[in-house]
């Protein structure tokens, strides 16, 4: 395979957007309180988690890029006639090996997942079902398909909180964070191609300022200081909403198109911002560090 051939491949994956799945795993490994072991006990605890890190990571790749890589290969026929620059509509790669690219990918996710443990497993092959089934049925439904989509990063997050299983019974409900806000990023971007659906840009607005309200007073419940998780609050309100605010004065498809983008890139401060609510700053740090690489590939690879 030449290297534009393998490009294009890479190109269906939405490497920039993989990043933000990463992301969910790290959140949820401050959630289930694992961080704390890696950043304090440098024994056999802490080698333990660094090697789940490690898969679950490995996992969320697989299961990601293999959703986004499966949307593209459903999507092949309307890409012809909205977007036939996309690859495979240009025939920079087919949709045969588009789709057991996509297969694979899906199977070293769950995989990965077992090398953790069984409910990791059983929430990562969850993930991958519901990925497929979004692809397949659930983006063309006004109601459903946002919170199909929305319940995949759901189950993301709690691959996350899985390394410690216990903590699952807990911490299980925070799940709603992700599914609120892909769930508005989901209906935002339904105008990316057309305009002229304000009532969704509202919407999906009022969603952005629910969830930061949420992780507002998460502190409360992990114990933590609220001026932890603020600046990251902050960080958030200054990516999405401005963006947000233009399309919805203009309607402009490209305009609507820059606002989704800078959403789903803001799943990473998403994330950061449930970590320093749920293990401090420091913890919220290194999960935004994932932040400038997601930025990069963004300018390589269409996040959309």
């Amino acid at each position: 395979m030449n290297t534009s051939r393998l490009f294009a491949y890479l190109q269906l994956t939405r490497p920039a957007n993989v990043v933000t799945a990463i992301a969910d795993i790290w959140a949820g490994f401050a959630i289930a309180g694992a961080w704390a072991f890696i950043l304090s006990d440098w024994g056999s605890a802490s080698n333990e988690f660094l090697v789940n890190l490690a898969w679950l990571s490995l996992s969320t790749i697989g299961l990601y890029a293999g959703g986004v890589a499966f949307n593209d290969v459903f999507d092949s026929e309307l890409d012809a006639v909205e977007r036939p620059e996309r690859p495979i509509p240009s025939g920079r790669a087919s949709k045969s090996g588009a789709a057991w690219m996509s297969l694979i990918l899906l199977a070293v996710g769950v995989l990965a997942a077992a090398q953790v443990n069984l409910i990791s497993a059983g929430i990562a092959l969850a993930v991958a079902l519901l990925a497929v089934l979004y692809d397949y049925w659930g983006k063309h439904q006004t109601i459903l398909g946002p919170i199909n989509m929305g319940l995949c990063r759901t189950g993301n997050l709690l691959l996350g909180v899985s390394v410690i299983p216990e903590t699952l019974a807990t911490f299980w409900p925070l799940g709603l964070i992700p599914l609120i806000f892909v769930a508005a990023i989901t209906m935002i971007s339904r105008g990316e191609v057309h305009g002229k659906n304000r009532n969704a840009l509202f919407v999906g607005l009022a969603m952005y300022v629910f969830v930061i309200g949420i992780i507002g007073t998460m502190p409360i419940l992990h114990a933590t200081a609220l001026w932890e998780v603020l600046p990251f609050l902050a960080l958030l309100s200054y990516m999405i909403f401005p963006p947000l605010v233009k399309a919805i004065r203009s309607q402009n498809p490209k305009l609507i198109g820059k606002s989704v983008k800078a959403a789903v890139i803001s799943l990473i401060i998403v994330n950061a911002s449930i970590a320093a609510a749920s293990a401090g700053w420091k913890t919220g740090i290194i999960v935004l560090l994932l932040l400038p690489i997601s930025l990069w590939l963004a300018k390589k690879f269409a996040v959309t």
